[in-house]
């Protein structure tokens, strides 16, 4: 029997997010392997498959988590090899901040297996139902913390920024699992760049479990270092100015539309005529 991988997203909230097509995968695998770090989680995972594998057991202070993914491809990928059916289960979207399903479909591809991904409900879809965020109101900007302290970016301050990871803000080894209070300056000092030290950001965790409860809580962005986070807080930041007008663009778009109805006039002229 020729094996596969079918990488699910499990939603954010426990047993509420996950779609039938992803659980029914994981009710009709061989193996499934678990990428969920709430031990809560795991035992509903393990009441729906009687071989979860914790692939959580990989993870190590100090040690590089491209090493830790890797090893989540190469367990997932022997028992796809040995002709299982597999299924990978992640939070959220298993495509979104999840690097290890995009690594294991792609290599298993190569290799002639069949192998997909199924979207779940993301931590970006909870978080814009949770605070009210339409994002195509005045536009959004996210990155990854760390990349966004790393590389050079042009911030537009009319539109939202979100961060995510910010708890591990600044960490260049891959290994820590939370950084600290100095980092979270740095990356506090990149934002006054572009924002006022009194502008309120938020600091956003979406619920894992139906008794948890959204973290929506509101700080100046000077006090940003010297609030608690955690690997999974989002930092949001609101627009601090209001969108500017590119009249030049408005203008040849007028004369644009101006000239396509004087084109249509003089087509209908023409053909009654």
């Amino acid at each position: 029997m020729k094996g596969s991988l079918t990488c699910v997203g499990l939603g954010m909230t426990l047993g509420a997010h996950i779609s039938p097509i992803s659980k029914s995968y994981i009710d009709n695998a061989d193996v499934v392997f678990s990428g969920v770090s709430n031990a809560i989680v795991g035992l509903w995972l393990q009441e729906m498959h009687h071989d979860v594998r914790d692939l959580q057991q990989y993870y190590q202070q100090g040690k590089s988590r491209n090493t830790t993914y890797q090893q989540w491809v190469d367990a997932m990928l022997e028992q796809v090899r040995l002709g299982k059916n597999v299924v990978g289960a992640f939070y959220g979207h298993p495509g979104v901040f999840a690097k290890a399903p995009h690594v294991a479909i792609e290599q298993a591809k190569k290799e002639g297996f069949d192998a997909k991904m199924l979207p779940g409900i993301s931590a970006e879809d909870c978080l814009f139902a949770d605070l009210g965020i339409d994002p195509g109101r005045v536009g959004c900007q996210q990155y990854e913390a760390s990349q966004f302290m790393f590389y050079r970016r042009q911030l537009d301050p009319s539109a939202y920024l979100i961060l995510w990871q910010v708890g591990v803000a600044g960490d260049r080894t891959l290994g820590r699992f939370k950084t600290g209070s100095a980092h979270r300056q740095l990356l506090v000092e990149l934002l006054l760049e572009t924002y006022p030290a009194q502008h309120e950001v938020i600091l956003y965790e979406a619920a894992v479990l139906p008794i948890d409860k959204v973290r929506q809580q509101t700080v100046t962005l000077g006090e940003l270092a010297k609030a608690q986070v955690h690997q999974h807080t989002t930092l949001v930041i609101p627009p601090s100015e209001k969108l500017q007008q590119n009249p030049d663009m408005l203008a040849r778009i007028e004369k644009l539309e101006a000239d396509l109805l004087a084109q249509s006039e003089a087509a209908t002229d023409t053909k009654a005529s």
